[in-house]
């Protein structure tokens, strides 16, 4: 009972703060409920279309022509302007009007009915690189669609029948099997993965400031007191109201670090402590556990999931929201600074999506920055999460990243009360930025 008692105290200890501190509610509702929206409306398009490029067209020929047509029929590519300058089309692409210039050279019909090579010129801004790819294939189609009709239009002329004129053109052709994302929506390549990269970032930041606000404030004593008594010891706010003003003073160090030892809590339990820690965090988790929800409702409207790949993803979810709190406060408490912690939270969360081998392929980084993927949760996360939700393996392939998830969880719950515990024998060390 003593420790239920303390989880509850501390729940509405953060609750009266949430309901007063309109920023700190809004992390743990409002920001992250706009993130995940956001991601999913930015991606509402899942396919990328209409591309604009540009054309400049130095031969005015049928055949030209007839090139101009097929980039503008490809689904992937609209022809934005003619362009009758080199210049013209490089302050285009620079202020991202276009990004890529086909130029079909003089002499080019006449090359093409000479058997002569009839080179077209494409200049693409590599820069984007999704950008770039996805043109690059598109006009390579084209060209491709409309070489292989000059050639077979050749060779019937000269008396082949059509049948095998498109035999002889080409007589190995690939067949390609798309095994997972066929449609190659960008939706569930990338909206579903990014969401969850976000929230861990947001996790981690809450993580750092809920525990770290009693440092900085000098209130972390206070916290301990009243989860484990329930009673808010009123001359503790009397203490700190005199330490305030004492330390104005040139005499007051001696007075100061007196009130502070005042202030510290002599009996202190881990196991209460640790029920006052997820008190504290109830409320956090309960509500990255709603976002988790609608982030994976999201991810599978047009998909076929089974319920147990569902269940291990939105476990594997919670489980990286969890450790990501834990791992937030456990930057703070060893650092004893709010600043401090913040820093570390987001030197390690905001790139690790790059190491995650989503957008850049695991197998192609060095081997240094493999070892710091594999540290990073969020890799493991998204391992499970594509593993279930995008190539629908079976649940016990990735079993085994949830029960890691799972004891990731329990050893930093563990470390972040040690760590308070240490922090509350230490209030000298309390107030820093």
């Amino acid at each position: 009972m003593r420790f239920i008692e303390a989880f509850l105290r501390s729940a509405a200890y953060e609750r009266r703060f949430l309901a007063k501190n309109h920023w700190d509610f809004a992390m743990v509702v409002w920001i992250p409920l706009a993130t995940v929206l956001l991601i999913w409306w930015i991606f509402s398009q899942t396919q990328i279309t209409n591309l604009p490029i540009g054309v400049i067209d130095q031969d005015n020929s049928p055949v030209a022509n007839t090139v101009v047509r097929y980039l503008e029929a490809s689904p992937d590519l609209t022809v934005k302007q003619l362009y009758y300058s080199p210049a013209a089309a490089e302050s285009a692409i620079l202020q991202r009007e276009i990004y890529a210039v086909v130029i079909i050279p003089e002499d080019f019909e006449r090359n093409i009915l000479s058997s002569k090579p009839a080179p077209i010129v494409l200049q693409v801004n590599a820069q984007y690189g999704t950008h770039s790819g996805i043109i690059q294939k598109g006009v390579q189609s084209v060209v491709g669609t409309l070489s292989a009709g000059v050639e077979i239009q050749r060779l019937v002329k000269q008396g082949m029948a059509p049948s095998q004129a498109a035999i002889a053109y080409s007589p190995i052709g690939i067949q390609r099997t798309s095994l997972f994302n066929a449609a190659t929506d960008y939706q569930q390549f990338l909206a579903s993965t990014v969401i969850p990269a976000l929230l861990h970032i947001l996790a981690m930041v809450i993580g750092a400031t809920t525990i770290g606000r009693e440092l900085r404030d000098k209130q972390l004593g206070r916290w301990y007191r009243f989860i484990d008594t329930g009673r808010p010891d009123l001359t503790l706010l009397k203490d700190a109201e005199t330490v305030s003003v004492l330390e104005n003073k040139q005499d007051s160090v001696p007075n100061t670090e007196l009130l502070l030892r005042s202030k510290t809590p002599k009996p202190v339990s881990t196991l209460v402590l640790l029920s006052g820690l997820l008190g504290k965090y109830f409320w956090p988790i309960l509500a990255y556990s709603v976002w988790s929800a609608l982030a994976l409702w999201l991810a599978t409207p047009h998909q076929t999931i089974a319920i147990s790949s569902w269940i291990a993803i939105y476990i594997g979810l919670i489980l990286l929201m969890t450790l990501s709190f834990w791992l937030g406060a456990i930057f703070t408490l060893g650092s004893f600074s709010l600043r401090a912690g913040l820093s570390a939270t987001g030197f390690i969360s905001a790139p690790s999506y790059a190491f995650a081998g989503v957008t850049f392929p695991y197998i192609a980084i060095s081997d240094s920055a493999k070892h710091w993927s594999d540290v990073l949760p969020l890799t493991h996360y998204l391992k499970l999460h594509i593993a279930q939700l995008q190539m629908q393996a079976p649940v016990a392939v990735s079993l085994p990243i949830v029960y890691g998830l799972t004891i990731a969880t329990l050893i930093t719950m563990t470390l972040t009360a040690l760590l308070t515990k240490r922090a509350l024998a230490h209030p000298e060390r309390w107030g820093a930025r």
